[in-house]
């Protein structure tokens, strides 16, 4: 899988490449990324980006032509790159997205700046808009760095133990509810007076299943009532 950032400030995304389960991805060949900086494709001298709002308005907007021409580019190269906006105002990107999308060959996320991006850009070339939150950030780095993480661990082969994915928040489905990831444990089995439960010691894993079960609904109840 090929992921394409579009933004400013590509040394805000590149760092998260470097360790850990996603360097070793790379390293394996199941993931590369790239980068498109807009002042690389704008058509003025002074390799501005961003103008006023039309109507007024606090702060500078991206205007369209440095976007136009990068994901045209893109587009010329591979035409099935499927092409992303994280905006405020979208839909909230959940695990079922991420599953979804582990299947694209070519992901492009667009990461907007300052009050954002020219509605143009978004109506043109936009495949989904997602929101990671309802929350404001001051670009969409973060948001295309947290979407790209969770694609990529759904990507066969980037984690060593794919059942891993099965015992997550957001697999199951009881009843068609979406239950949230059961409470985990480690040793030892004993810490400062605090115990593991003792159901999950004892080898029976159909109880263990179901214990797993009532504390994801506990859990679920409690935070997603």
């Amino acid at each position: 899988m090929q992921f394409s950032f579009i933004t400013l400030f590509p040394n805000l995304i590149e760092p998260y490449f470097k360790d850990s389960i996603l360097k070793k991805a790379i390293e394996k060949k199941l993931i590369n990324y790239t980068f498109y900086n807009p002042r690389d494709y704008t058509s003025n001298k002074h390799k501005k980006v961003d103008d006023t709002l039309c109507g007024g308005g606090a702060g500078q907007l991206i205007f369209p032509q440095p976007l136009f021409d990068i994901l045209d580019d893109i587009k010329e190269k591979d035409k099935d790159a499927y092409i992303i906006f994280p905006l405020a105002a979208a839909k909230p990107f959940n695990q079922n997205d991420a599953k979804r999308l582990a299947k694209k060959k070519n992901i492009v996320m667009v990461s907007g700046r300052y009050e954002g991006i020219d509605e143009r850009v978004i109506e043109q070339y936009a495949n989904e808009v997602f929101s990671i939150g309802d929350y404001i950030l001051t670009g969409g780095e973060l948001p295309s760095l947290i979407m790209a993480d969770a694609i990529s661990r759904n990507v066969d082969g980037v984690l060593g133990n794919m059942d891993s994915l099965t015992e997550e928040s957001y697999n199951h489905n009881e009843d068609a509810k979406v239950l949230l990831e059961a409470p985990s444990f480690t040793k030892p089995v004993n810490f400062q007076g605090l115990s593991v439960p003792s159901e999950l010691l004892k080898g029976n894993h159909a109880k263990i299943r179901n214990l797993k079960i009532k504390l994801s609904k506990c859990k679920t109840q409690y935070f997603r009532p």
